[in-house]
């Protein structure tokens, strides 16, 4: 119900009273409660969390019209409404900070009180004016933060995949194959334990990290599958009550449409509604995919090191400058940040798996810490992901005669002739050469452990860094 004092103020009242609301604004009083309330970061909801919401709004909109259990000209107008949104309309209408009232209902509410006034305005309402569209009983029917959150953060979830993550993810494993074509003929010194070790490919380095890639794509697929179930129609505890009998089944289709992707009812609303194994899943697989990127990330910034002091095997593009006080200094800041936002989404995932278990009876109050951390977790990844392939890696180039240099000067090259002149032997040999600084092959020659032909054979660089084809039989 709403009075109106002047043209600045309308007032609303709910179940604790009256407040004053500006009149611009498109949220009610429950929204402005929850603003006064929640002050805690500044932070609004994510777009695509807010996007999540108002496709199920209209999802429900659609199939309660359909249902003849709202009126159909109420209906369309909350359709209209969800869609001017969607298309960038009142964007700022949606305040409510990221940690708020348990379950999320002060973001469903606040998602519900704008599309119930910009409604009334299509129906030539003033805002306000409940009796004729309420947030409640209109935009609402049916519905449930219970069961309205819970979907929007599998709806957010996908719909941050399919924009951000997974393109990003395929252009990173298109680049890198492209620079291990680049790469392929150029021999450099393998390392492990950061120590000398047999020559490897520096092609085969990049062709790694892209299979890396697309293996995590496909865990990530995986995991995401657990976000096509839903359990919308559960309404307040998992039964259902308040929503028509063929509910459950057509909102599922509908938002199937709309969002273009195969979803299917839960086959157990109340587990649908409890457990929320589906985004830690999928929190576990972006944990995993930035433990890699970690690695890769790190590894760009070794072989990057120097240019003087350091291994120089390859030149990051420079993107700014690197120091306030060293002149001429580069530092490999794409490869830094992507370490940052990797550690950043490891720490999210240990929140939503706390969360996850502080669910108590019917219900997760803690959804909206998981719909947050979740939801950004694809994004930031999936854009950090596109910065490092368009500013780093397409840009990469390759120093050719020291990677040759560390391959050929590395003691791990003994390990070829442990075949031919036994383990002890070659102990004795690198040995050798570290001690007096002879070559290899000088010490082999010398002690008469093999013919210079044979040596020639074994220690060809080219050969030994060839990873060997698969074979059957």
């Amino acid at each position: 119900m709403t009075e109106h004092t002047d043209s600045q103020f309308r007032v609303e009242s709910d179940s604790m009273g009256d407040r004053q609301i500006a009149s611009s604004v498109y949220y009610g009083i429950q929204t402005l409660r929850a603003i006064e309330n929640f002050p805690i970061s500044g932070i609004k909801p994510l777009a695509t969390y807010v996007d999540a919401g108002l496709i199920i709004k209209k999802a429900t909109a659609i199939v309660n019209g359909e249902l003849n259990c709202i009126p159909q000209d109420i209906s369309q107008a909350i359709v209209q409404a969800t869609d001017e949104i969607l298309a960038g309309k009142f964007r700022d209408q949606f305040v409510v900070d990221v940690y708020q009232a348990g379950a999320g209902t002060s973001h469903h509410m606040n998602i519900n009180e704008v599309l119930a006034n910009r409604a009334l305005e299509i129906l030539g309402e003033e805002k306000g004016n409940y009796k004729r569209v309420s947030p409640n009983d209109h935009v609402n029917y049916g519905q449930s933060t219970n069961d309205v959150i819970p979907t929007a953060i599998r709806i957010g979830g996908l719909l941050a995949l399919s924009k951000t993550l997974h393109p990003a993810i395929d252009s990173a494993i298109a680049s890198l194959e492209n620079k291990a074509v680049e790469f392929q003929d150029i021999v450099k010194s393998g390392r492990t334990h950061l120590q000398d070790a047999v020559p490897v490919r520096l092609g085969e380095n990049f062709r790694a990290w892209a299979q890396i890639l697309t293996e995590h794509q496909n865990r990530i697929y995986t995991a995401s599958g657990d976000l096509m179930v839903l359990g919308l129609g559960g309404s307040a505890a998992g039964t259902g009550l308040n929503t028509h009998p063929l509910y459950r089944a057509r909102i599922i289709e509908v938002l199937s449409e709309l969002i273009d992707t195969p979803l299917e009812p839960a086959p157990h609303l109340m587990a649908a509604m409890q457990s929320m194994a589906p985004f830690v899943n999928v929190s576990g697989a972006l944990r995993n995919l930035a433990q890699d990127l970690v690695k890769i990330s790190h590894d760009l910034r070794l072989m990057d090191s120097g240019p003087k002091t350091g291994l120089k095997e390859i030149q990051l593009p420079p993107v700014q400058p690197g120091s306030s006080i060293m002149p001429g200094k580069y530092n490999p800041v794409m490869a830094e940040m992507t370490s940052m936002v990797c550690f950043q989404v490891m720490g999210y995932d240990s929140a939503i798996a706390l969360a996850a278990q502080a669910g108590q009876l019917e219900l997760n109050v803690m959804m909206p810490l998981i719909a947050y951390n979740l939801i950004h977790s694809i994004e930031i990844l999936g854009n950090t992901i596109a910065a490092l392939t368009e500013r780093c890696i397409e840009g990469i180039t390759a120093n050719k005669e020291r990677c040759l240099a560390y391959a050929e000067g590395s003691l791990a090259l003994v390990t070829a002739l442990n075949t031919h002149i036994g383990y002890l032997n070659a102990a004795a040999v690198a040995k050798e050469s570290l001690e007096t600084g002879k070559s290899l092959r000088q010490i082999v020659l010398e002690r008469g452990l093999m013919s210079e032909t044979d040596l020639a054979t074994v220690l060809n660089l080219e050969q030994m860094s060839g990873i060997l084809p698969l074979r059957t039989e």
